[in-house]
C-alpha cells in the first residue's frame, strides 16, 4: 500500500519564512498545561520521586525540541520509547497513562491514549496468528503509548517453535519507523528485564529510557491506603490507622507482597468486614460515620495478623 502526500494548490510559502528568533520556555510551559498535569502527578500519586524527575525530564525535553523546531534548527525527532521496571505494585501503569497524557499535551502522539498489552494479546497459537494479533494492536495503539507488561515473557528461547519472535521483530520494525507517532514502554520486573534485553539486544539499541520504580516506604503506603479510603468517603479510625501501619510492616515480610496492590487488597477485605460487622451489629439507623468508618477490628481479622498469608498460589491475593 502506497500513501499519497498530500499536497496544497496554494503558492508555495517563501524559501525562508520568518522564524521567532527567541523563544520563552516558561510561557510555553505555563501553555502546555503540563504544570498542572505534574501538580496533579505530585498530588494523586505518593512517593516515586526519581520516577517523577525523570517525568520532568521528559517534558523539558520535548518543549525544548518544540522550541527548537519553532526557531528553524536542525532536530531529529527524540526517541521516547521506555523500559519501566519495578516490582508489581509500583504504579508502573498508572505512570504510563500520566506519560501518554504528557506526550500528547506536548504534541509527540495524536491521540495521548494507552493500550495496555501482554503477551496473551500479541503472540498466537499458530501459524499465521501472531502477525495479525500483533499488528492489530499496534493500529489501536498507533498516535498514542504501548505498554506492554511483562514484556520478557515475549522471548522464550526454549521453545524453538515459539512465536514469540515473530511478535518482537514486528514490533522492533514498528518502533523504528513509527517513533514519530507511537512510543512503546515494556514493563517487568528489573533483573527479568535486564536478561531479556541481553537476548534481544534490536529492543536495547531502541530504547533509550529505563526507569526504576521503587518500593514504596511503610509511610508512603499508609498514606497510600488513606488516600484509596478517602477516594471512595472511607477513612480509618485513629486505632485502624495504627492497624494499618502494622498490617503493612507485618505484610512486607510475607510472600507475594505487591506494594500498593496488596494494600487496595486488604482495604477491600476490610470494607467487606466493616459491612458484615455493621450488617451483624447494627441495632438501629446508622449514620454516615458509621457506614464510612474502617475500625481496628476490620483490619486486625485479616490472615496476616493470624499467622500469616497462605503461601499455596490457590488462594486468591484478596483474601489478605
Amino acid at each position: 500500500m502506497t500513501e499519497t502526500p498530500q499536497t496544497d494548490t496554494e503558492p508555495a510559502p517563501a524559501e525562508h519564512p520568518e522564524r521567532p528568533t527567541t523563544v520563552d520556555l516558561a510561557a510555553a510551559f505555563e501553555g502546555s498545561g503540563v504544570r498542572e498535569m505534574l501538580a496533579e502527578l505530585d498530588e494523586t500519586m505518593i512517593g516515586l520521586a526519581p520516577v517523577k524527575a525523570r517525568i520532568r525530564e521528559t517534558a523539558a525535553l520535548l518543549l525544548v525540541d518544540k522550541a527548537r523546531r519553532q526557531m528553524g534548527l536542525a532536530t531529529e525527532t527524540p526517541t521516547l520509547h521506555m523500559s519501566f521496571t519495578g516490582n508489581p505494585g509500583t504504579g508502573k501503569t498508572t505512570v504510563a497513562l500520566k506519560m501518554a497524557d504528557l506526550l500528547h499535551r506536548l504534541g509527540y502522539v495524536r491521540k495521548g491514549h494507552l493500550v495496555t498489552v501482554t503477551r496473551d494479546d500479541l503472540v498466537g497459537q499458530y501459524i499465521g496468528h501472531t502477525a495479525p494479533k500483533t499488528k492489530e494492536v499496534l493500529k489501536k495503539a498507533m498516535g498514542g503509548v504501548l505498554f506492554i507488561d511483562e514484556a520478557y515473557y515475549l522471548y522464550r528461547p526454549e521453545n524453538e517453535r515459539d512465536y514469540g519472535q515473530e511478535a518482537i521483530e514486528i514490533l522492533l520494525q514498528v518502533m523504528e519507523n513509527n517513533r514519530d507517532d507511537l512510543v512503546v514502554i515494556l514493563a517487568g520486573y528489573a533483573d527479568r528485564m535486564d536478561r531479556f534485553f541481553e537476548s534481544n539486544p534490536g529492543f536495547r539499541s531502541r530504547i533509550a529510557h529505563h526507569i526504576e520504580f521503587p518500593d514504596y516506604s511503610d509511610d508512603e503506603l499508609l498514606q497510600i491506603s488513606q488516600i484509596m479510603l478517602g477516594a471512595q468517603n472511607y477513612a480509618f479510625d485513629d486505632a485502624a490507622r495504627a492497624a494499618m501501619a502494622d498490617y503493612i510492616t507485618t505484610r512486607r515480610g510475607q510472600p507475594h507482597f505487591a506494594n500498593a496492590r496488596s494494600i487496595r487488597n486488604a482495604l477491600d477485605r476490610a470494607r467487606l468486614r466493616q459491612a458484615n460487622r455493621l450488617f451483624n451489629e447494627a441495632k438501629g439507623p446508622l449514620g454516615a460515620e458509621a457506614l464510612s468508618t474502617i475500625t481496628e477490628a476490620d483490619l486486625r481479622a485479616s490472615r496476616v495478623f493470624r499467622g500469616g498469608l497462605n503461601v499455596d498460589r490457590r488462594v486468591p491475593q484478596a483474601a489478605e
